[in-house]
């Protein structure tokens, strides 16, 4: 398992917040806790996800994190837009927060797929949507045998001397 320090998708997140973190400095004091804030927090949800998605047992859990990472990136696009149309992003911040979207988003589109890779190396026959459950094999067998696959089914029912003739 690489060090998180190592990972290229988390290195292109930090350079992403750090990026925000320059643009939105100039942004309106009043919007403090409104747009600054709300681009910064996705920025470092980012990058924790990324972050604590590494820091998980199996591959699944791991995949979970980054598909939450991959919502914050979402929100950084939407925000920056909206940003630019209010008038707090000049068009080349704007064009900047775009290509760190876009180089982040292919490392972490790249990533998904190596931890899915590594998910479906390891799921088990049982786990995998193919394998056949084994309740249809006794159904299969009654049909094949002239029954009506009924008499696999428990009634609830287990008295029988409580049966009237």
């Amino acid at each position: 398992m690489p060090k998180l320090e190592d990972l290229v998708t988390f290195q292109r997140a930090v350079d992403l917040v750090v990026t925000i973190y320059d643009v939105t400095a100039p942004f309106p004091r009043q919007e403090l806790y409104g747009l600054t804030s709300q681009l910064r927090r996705a920025g470092i949800s980012l990058a924790s996800n990324i972050a604590e998605g590494q820091g998980r047992l199996t591959p699944g859990e791991r995949r979970q994190f980054l598909s939450q990472a991959r919502g914050s990136l979402s929100e950084i696009e939407a925000q920056a837009i909206i940003a630019e149309r209010l008038g707090f992003l000049t068009p080349q911040n704007h064009e900047a927060i775009k290509a760190g979207v876009q180089k982040t988003g292919r490392a972490l589109t790249g990533f998904i797929r190596w931890v899915k890779s590594l998910d479906d190396k390891t799921a088990s026959p049982r786990a995998r949507a193919t394998a056949s459950p084994t309740h249809r094999s006794a159904s299969i067998k009654a049909r094949t045998s002239g029954g009506t696959g009924a008499e696999n089914i428990p009634t609830g029912n287990t008295n029988t001397s409580a049966c009237s003739a």
